[in-house]
């Protein structure tokens, strides 16, 4: 327990609901920080000048490697064995902090679009101006139903997919959302921000949750983002559009 931030909140007469909503994270993560999970340092600054004290008083100086166990190069910031290894907080992290553009290229990406405080997050964000799009395979394509043979499970993936299609649908009321369906073999699946990219490999014969996911500083590394983004971009560009019934229809290219 982080008897310091508890005792700073109390001092401050803030809730954890408070805390969240000031710094644009869920309060379920405040918890987490109140039980002894570390911040990201940009929340720590955050919750620091919220409260009016000095962050060494929150969080006692640790070394880099206790910091970010996990960070290699200026390339690759993080690099996660399995993808449901990495925190719900990096994917809400991920989201609210875009504030031009979102992107997600998945076969299904059910275990977002199944999060109702992810999908509510980017509806958001979407509102207040953010491009978002939403790139699903199709769940009909010879594809998607190839990939799921792979991964032994046969049309669950499918099914997935046409799930994550149903569910993500909820956001095409907002003017800035476009969701289309896709028939390309994915080789990763891919998230993005115009400040992050989140590379999610696929490999023969496992399913995506069990392989690993890069997080990598677009401006850090912009030659390395950038091969990703056009990655997703020429998917995009030849995927087909999905209207709000549910209904696709092809995108002519000029």
């Amino acid at each position: 327990m982080n008897a310091a931030l508890r005792n700073a909140l109390a001092a401050s007469q803030l809730t954890e609901t408070d805390v969240a909503a000031h710094l644009g994270v869920d309060p379920k993560t405040v918890r987490r920080w109140l039980s002894g999970q570390r911040p990201y340092p940009r929340h720590r600054w955050a919750l620091a000048e919220l409260l009016q004290i000095e962050e060494h008083s929150l969080w006692p100086d640790q070394d880099q490697s206790a910091e970010d166990p996990t960070s290699l190069s200026e390339h690759a910031h993080r690099v996660y064995a399995h993808r449901w290894q990495v925190p719900r907080e990096v994917w809400w992290d991920l989201f609210s902090s875009a504030e031009q553009e979102i992107g997600i290229l998945v076969y299904s990406g059910l275990f977002l679009a199944d999060d109702a405080g992810i999908i509510e997050l980017l509806g958001t964000r979407a509102r207040q101006g953010v491009s978002t799009r939403v790139l699903l395979g199709d769940p009909t394509s010879r594809p998607i139903k190839r990939r799921g043979t792979e991964e032994g499970i046969g049309e669950a993936l499918a099914s997935r997919a046409d799930n994550a299609l149903a569910l993500f649908r909820a956001l095409l009321d907002i003017n800035s959302v476009e969701i289309r369906t896709h028939s390309t073999i994915l080789y990763n699946s891919i998230y993005l921000t115009e400040k992050r990219v989140l590379v999610n490999h696929h490999i023969y014969g496992l399913p995506a949750a069990r392989s690993p996911v890069m997080d990598i500083n677009r401006v850090n590394s912009p030659e390395m983002s950038a091969t990703y983004v056009q990655s997703f971009d020429l998917a995009w560009d030849m995927a087909t559009k999905v209207d709000k019934a549910g209904h696709a229809s092809t995108i002519f290219l000029q």
